[in-house]
């Protein structure tokens, strides 16, 4: 912290003077807690982490910013008695704290955010140095309500990371490896790194807003059956037919909403991965853009990334349970056994069964709960990959962006129909739960 000293001494000063000469108010603009979510968004990139794991990052950082805002602000609530397990926060004056000093709630907000999202990160150095020069450029000029802000956003922290410490994800590392089923059907490593199956166990994590895991278990997958007239091979065709004759339109949707955190790439002996934001992480950069231009405060903000983060969560603890139930066979494994040896998808196959669609289930979920929040007509430009050289698309509703999300899979070659309809119906129940379980403000889904 001691370089967040230094620097907020210089910018204190401007700040005062600018204070003084009315050119700034006294409270930071939302626009930090926007940059927060993106550094986080960078290092979670940075570290590969798999797109149910950096939605856990998402949740707990979330939940950390948004319970220390709702200490100062009155007519929200705090997750506790809503979410599950979630532990009483109290005391806005942590030990130590000088209550007569006051608080900076959106500086505590954003070290409890920073704090928090530092513990579940591999380069907390990386993110530490995001948090210092955001932290500066709060400008808060009373030292004394500086540190009653830092010690209040610890102490949130703190109890968001107990909280954290339980949802069963340290269990889940001591698991034994994988065993694939030798059944037809039934899901196998693929080209072109035959990758284990990722996070196998996901389903015993525990959910914030969803009673079980189970809770909104989608219909079966059509049967394996390798009968050309048979259900189960019409959507295999389907995927072949429509992965060779791709409008660029068509291929632009599904490389906009690729979000594979591993892309291998492979050139004869070469291997290298390139590193991209994870279908979760694309979501949060919606929320935080359609915030952003709403024009929403910071306590609206934090409750709508809140919001988002849960539905993300649990629509990946929900997919992951009939992933590893179901475990299905990916489109590329049979279309190379049964139709065409040489054939290979537009996106890279991802790491883990195919049912049911994981972008299906979690773009839905979050699209009800960010309409919810900011409306069913609300309208945006999605710059989210423009990093990663595509365009911004423009969506007319969050829902028409999770129906394009959806279709995107087919579009690439990873899955059939099936597991993206039935992928969105279960992305749908999560989201209605969140808005029915989890209200931040009375008015909220009302």
């Amino acid at each position: 912290m001691e370089k967040v000293m230094r620097n907020r001494a210089v910018k204190c000063f401007v700040y005062v003077m600018c204070v003084l000469a009315g050119v700034v108010h006294a409270q930071p603009g939302t626009a930090l807690l926007h940059r927060a979510e993106q550094n986080l968004t960078r290092v979670i990139v940075h570290d590969i982490f798999s797109p149910p794991v950096a939605s856990r990052i998402y949740l707990y950082a979330n939940a950390a910013a948004y319970e220390t805002l709702v200490l100062g602000h009155e007519g929200y609530k705090s997750l506790h008695g809503q979410a599950n397990e979630f532990p009483r926060i109290e005391a806005p004056h942590a030990p130590g704290m000088a209550a007569s000093n006051g608080v900076n709630y959106e500086l505590a907000a954003l070290y409890a955010f920073f704090r928090t999202g530092g513990r579940l990160v591999f380069s907390e150095p990386m993110l530490k140095d995001s948090a210092e020069s955001i932290l500066a450029s709060v400008g808060e000029p009373d030292e004394a309500v500086f540190q009653n802000s830092l010690r209040l956003g610890e102490m949130v922290s703190d109890s968001i990371l107990s909280w954290s410490a339980r949802d069963n994800y340290a269990a889940t590392r001591k698991k034994r490896r994988y065993a694939y089923s030798k059944e037809k059907g039934k899901w196998t490593p693929t080209p072109p790194g035959y990758i284990d199956a990722v996070e196998p166990y996901w389903s015993h994590i525990r959910p914030v807003s969803l009673d079980s895991a189970a809770q909104f278990k989608p219909l079966p997958p059509p049967a394996f059956d390798t009968a050309p007239a048979s259900i189960f091979m019409k959507e295999v065709k389907e995927v072949y037919d429509k992965t060779r004759s791709l409008s660029q339109e068509e291929i632009l949707i599904a490389s906009f909403w690729d979000c594979n955190p591993f892309y291998l790439n492979t050139q004869g002996h070469l291997n290298f991965a390139t590193k991209k934001l994870s279908p979760g992480g694309h979501w949060v950069s919606i929320a935080g853009q359609a915030t952003e231009s709403a024009g929403k405060s910071w306590i609206e903000s934090s409750a709508v990334y809140l919001l988002t983060s849960i539905a993300l969560f649990d629509g990946f603890i929900s997919c992951w349970d009939e992933k590893y139930r179901s475990q299905f066979i990916r489109p590329e494994t049979v279309i190379n056994a049964y139709m065409d040896e040489k054939w290979r998808p537009l996106l890279q196959t991802p790491p883990f069964p195919e049912y049911t669609s994981g972008h299906s289930v979690i773009s839905t979920a979050a699209a009800e709960v960010l309409e919810a929040q900011l409306g069913k007509g609300f309208a945006f430009d999605d710059n989210t990959e423009t990093p990663y050289g595509l365009p911004v698309r423009h969506f007319a509703s969050f829902s028409a962006a999770a129906e394009e999300a959806g279709i995107s899979r087919l579009y690439g070659g990873i899955h059939y129909r099936s597991a993206i309809v039935n992928g969105q119906t279960q992305g749908r129940g999560v989201g209605l739960q969140v808005i029915q379980k989890i209200r931040l403000k009375e008015s909220i889904g009302k």
